[in-house]
């Protein structure tokens, strides 16, 4: 696919059709872009960029910043889910046992997540939607925003109990707080059903595809996840959809790409 350039005739500015998009300044033909985004939304789990390198034809530099790019406009989508009724919800570290170490969420050198599962009112048993957010620690200052701007108010949020949800009542949401068993059995608790099967799930696809996660780039991979799961039954427009998302997220230059921490681009 040819990158022609546009000409405007009185000020002889010239400008290309991916201009100001997540493929601008590419030297790759589009029609690579298209093959690596289909590989990351129609497989049942990650792509590794090790695995993009190889299937592309591309150095492993050049593979990781095209997933990294296009996480990011699975990002930009997902940032505009809103659940709303039975909510699941339950908080997480990468790289190990939720609560390792001292209680209160303390886990030395790990990173902290949110994960945020919409049942079916009428048969807990179905899932509908998913979220997810990296967090600096698992506080109320850390979850009010997030809660803020993902979630109907009025709408059930089930947790473990744990002081930092206990915001939730009066931010108009019904909280249903759940005294939960320490380690392994907390993951057996009826209340929790879809939260902890989509934990084991998320940290076996992160495991499977990369060895460590930096928390710069954590709510990248947590976006690749949702992405596909709350699609997994349209497999068929996945990618039409991200295209269309991807020629309306800004580009993101390399040095923008390996800011640390979201909040300070």
């Amino acid at each position: 696919m040819s990158r022609g350039l546009f000409q405007c005739q009185d000020c002889r500015k010239q400008t290309s059709p991916i201009a100001g998009t997540i493929f601008q300044s590419t030297k790759l033909p589009l029609t690579v872009w298209f093959q690596a985004m289909h590989l990351l939304t129609q497989g049942k789990h990650s792509v590794s960029a090790l695995e993009l390198k190889r299937q592309l034809g591309v150095c492993y530099e050049t593979a990781w910043n095209m997933k990294q790019k296009i996480l990011q406009v699975m990002l930009e989508r997902e940032a505009q889910t809103v659940l709303s009724g039975r909510i699941e919800v339950d908080d997480a570290y990468v790289g190990g046992e939720r609560h390792l170490g001292k209680r209160g969420r303390g886990a030395a050198g790990k990173t902290p997540f949110v994960v945020a599962v919409q049942t079916d009112p009428e048969n807990p048993a179905s899932v509908l939607h998913l979220r997810m957010k990296a967090l600096r620690h698992v506080a109320a200052r850390d979850l009010k925003p997030w809660f803020g701007q993902g979630f109907t108010k009025g709408s059930t949020i089930l947790t473990d109990g744990w002081q930092a949800y206990n915001f939730l009542d009066e931010a108009g949401f019904k909280h249903e707080p759940h005294k939960m068993p320490g380690g392994w059995r907390s993951a057996k608790h009826p209340a929790f059903p879809w939260v902890n099967t989509v934990l084991g799930n998320l940290k076996g696809n992160l495991v499977g595809v990369t060895r460590w996660v930096s928390r710069v780039h954590l709510d990248r991979y947590l976006a690749e996840f949702q992405y596909r799961f709350n699609r997994r039954f349209d497999l068929k427009s996945m990618l039409p959809r991200l295209l269309a998302v991807a020629v309306r997220t800004p580009a993101m230059p390399q040095p923008l790409l390996k800011l640390a921490w979201a909040g300070k681009a």
